[in-house]
């Protein structure tokens, strides 16, 4: 990984804002995302957003915390926060945005325990593939202490695949629809290829019963986004 995303971020904090990320996917063409959007406070933030921030209690793990926005305002609120990105620039810019803990860190590489895991903008994309979802979740359940729950949000990307007669043209030989390969540029460079997973609730809701978590849908957007709570059968 080159860190395009963590360049980016440094680049806006130290104030060498000239241009934003382009993105694309595997079914979408490029879009921009915009770099002040990643350094939003709570007035800003969508109402999937503010739900999770006002469920999330007791010690907190911020899953692929970014530019530390959700942690700063959990911290804000009294909560003992701990934020973990595998990007180093963001961890950088986390911690001079004044986040007490964080730490460059892959998710399966953690070990502590917390009242609240929160994964949020498609926290389900960490998961990469349908495959390993499974083990992603039996983790996170490792995670958890005594009632402890798991914020995450998804999209289901099914209609972005409808056609002008409201009719589907996935691939039926193919493999889940919600797997994309994601592609980030900045400033002209071009990341590495990631995998990226967006998983209908359905979907989600199955893989949970065979690790033994209970979902539970909390929030439904305006745009085929949600927000789910699961927690330990």
């Amino acid at each position: 990984m080159k860190d395009l995303f963590g360049h980016a971020l440094l680049d806006y904090h130290n104030g060498n804002y000239t241009e934003d990320i382009i993105t694309s996917t595997s079914i979408s063409g490029e879009d921009e995302l915009p770099l002040p959007y990643l350094f939003r406070d709570i007035t800003d933030m969508p109402k999937l957003e503010k739900k999770a921030l006002k469920l999330a209690k007791g010690s907190i793990l911020d899953v692929g915390c970014g530019s530390g926005s959700h942690s700063l305002h959990l911290q804000k609120k009294g909560n003992t926060v701990k934020a973990i990105d595998i990007s180093k620039g963001a961890i950088e810019v986390t911690k001079k945005r004044g986040v007490l803990n964080a730490e460059v860190k892959a998710l399966l590489d953690e070990t502590d325990t917390f009242n609240t895991i929160l994964l949020l903008m498609n926290g389900t994309g960490i998961f990469q593939e349908l495959s390993q979802v499974s083990k992603y979740l039996s983790h996170l359940k490792s995670l958890l202490k005594i009632n402890g729950q798991i914020l995450i949000d998804s999209s289901d990307i099914k209609y972005m695949y409808e056609d002008e007669d409201g009719g589907y043209w996935m691939d039926t030989n193919a493999g889940y629809y919600g797997e994309l390969d994601y592609f980030l540029q900045y400033k002209g460079k071009k990341e590495l290829p990631m995998k990226w997973l967006y998983l209908d609730i359905n979907t989600l809701n199955l893989a949970c019963e065979t690790v033994g978590l209970k979902c539970e849908l909390v929030f439904e957007g305006e745009h085929f986004d949600y927000l789910a709570k699961l927690t330990i059968k």
